[in-house]
């Protein structure tokens, strides 16, 4: 595989939020990987045993992924091997993000998140106004 030499001059970041990666230079593999539990309750209140991520099955079953079968003809012509870049300006990185600068031969990125919204029950004889 032909390689390419990356040249920023300058690099700006706002945030960068948990677990995120922020690299310069070539990387074999690239694997992000983040879990959370996201419970909107009207009440403030915790109970203790909640967090335990086995229990639900959103963080348990396997990601399908489809096989690649078709074969899409490509040639490519490098006549620079510099990507030069003067200024990149990002306001903010997510959580388990990664801002790369340079090459990867493997990125693989998961993100699983559970949302859980406990409301109380509507009052059955409440009136709505129009």
């Amino acid at each position: 595989m032909f390689r390419r030499t990356s040249i920023v001059d300058e690099v700006k970041i706002g945030t960068m939020f948990y677990s995120s990666i922020f690299e310069i230079g070539d990387s074999s593999i690239i694997q992000g990987f983040s879990r959370a539990l996201a419970v909107q309750r009207e009440q403030e209140t915790f109970y203790g045993n909640e967090g335990n991520f086995n229990i639900y099955p959103v963080f348990t079953q396997p990601i399908p992924l489809q096989p690649v079968e078709i074969s899409i003809p490509m040639y490519t012509e490098n006549l620079n091997p510099i990507i030069k870049v003067n200024h990149i300006n990002i306001n903010g990185v997510s959580v388990a993000s990664v801002v790369h600068i340079g090459s990867s031969n493997h990125v693989s990125m998961e993100t699983r998140i559970k949302h859980i919204r406990q409301l109380f029950p509507k009052n059955k004889t409440q009136s709505v106004d129009r």
